[in-house]
């Protein structure tokens, strides 16, 4: 695994200098959503006279984070002996969802001096949103060993093999994340899906539902570890268990689509047409996009009797899922 070449982050940092508006933000999916880290420390730190700070600031405090993007890359250039500017720039960048400028402006940090332990975090962050793990790797690595306590670390390369499929030395990763902190709800859930994934059923039930106690425990609210548990007993066929966790999942997040699809599929397992069509239907007024509800709605309405309605959300869904597939390379 390697970092990014020098000259090829000197490119980048220059492409950032001169376009950095163009850049698109990255959307982050799925049950770990990239961590928005504070904007700590003060701007005193950077020096800048305060007819360059006063604007900069002003900016943040009314969140009008590209005018004060902009702000800091013209303090940059002007002052390329004070490195903590590309520092807070990236943290701003990060904060913005513009991940790769993030990592651009991090790296750049970095060519001046050592980065600190957050913002190597922040950089590891901003590398797994644009969907470079190799990247990111290197610097939890890092990470561990500046501080081998921190369960964060441990807990996010889990998280890189599970999304690579690499079940078992997530887990791994997992249990060292929860040997540090035993009330780490993310790390129990996490490594249910893992169990779940190798059909180690039973000790899947066993962690989501540490998960479940500790989300309660905390008041987390997070809607995804009583979802995992449920969809985990539908597949096992114990829909009487399931249901009650559907409910706590969408009482968590009403807006959660992924909580209503399944509880959806669960209620027309019940033959419950009713509320199985309005929990799906719920799921796709939601997210758009997604395919799953109207496969869903087909099927509760075949079994209805009702065709023409199933016909129709076969075609909806049909159509989603051409719209998500990639299209074709060309040779």
């Amino acid at each position: 695994m390697q970092e990014i070449p020098s000259r090829t982050c000197a490119v980048l940092c220059l492409l950032l200098l001169t376009a950095f508006c163009l850049t698109p933000t990255v959307a982050v999916q799925g049950q770990d959503s990239i961590p928005v880290l504070p904007l700590d420390g003060t701007l005193d730190a950077l020096a800048l006279d305060p007819s360059e700070r006063q604007p900069i600031e002003s900016a943040l405090k009314s969140h009008d984070y590209p005018s004060a993007e902009s702000a800091l890359l013209q303090s940059a250039t002007k002052h390329p002996e004070v490195p903590l500017i590309y520092n807070y720039l990236g943290r701003i960048f990060f904060v913005d969802g513009k991940y790769l400028n993030a990592a651009i402006a991090l790296k750049k940090a970095e060519v001046k001096q050592p980065l600190s332990e957050k913002d190597r975090f922040t950089l590891a962050m901003a590398y797994v949103a644009v969907d470079h793990p190799d990247w990111a790797r290197p610097e939890l690595e890092k990470l561990t060993q500046v501080d081998p306590r921190n369960p964060l670390y441990p807990y996010w390369q889990g998280r890189l093999d599970y999304d690579k499929q690499s079940f078992s030395q997530a887990v791994t990763w997992f249990e060292k994340a929860i040997a540090l902190d035993s009330d780490f709800m993310k790390a129990y859930d996490n490594l249910g899906l893992c169990l779940e994934s190798l059909g180690k059923f039973d000790e899947a039930i066993q962690q989501y539902q540490h998960a479940i106690r500790l989300n309660r425990e905390h008041n987390t609210h997070s809607a995804w570890p009583s979802l995992n548990l449920g969809t985990l007993l539908v597949k096992l066929n114990r829909l009487e268990e399931a249901e009650p966790l559907f409910k706590e999942s969408v009482q968590y997040d009403p807006n959660f689509a992924q909580a209503h699809y399944q509880f959806g599929v669960l209620l027309g397992k019940q033959n419950k047409t009713a509320p199985a069509v309005e929990e799906l239907q719920r799921a796709a007024t939601l997210d758009p996009a997604y395919s799953q509800p109207h496969y869903a709605l087909a099927r509760v309405y075949r079994q209805a009797g009702e065709i023409e309605q199933a016909k129709r959300e076969l075609e909806i869904f049909a159509r989603l899922k051409d719209k998500a597939a990639p299209a074709p390379q060309s040779e």
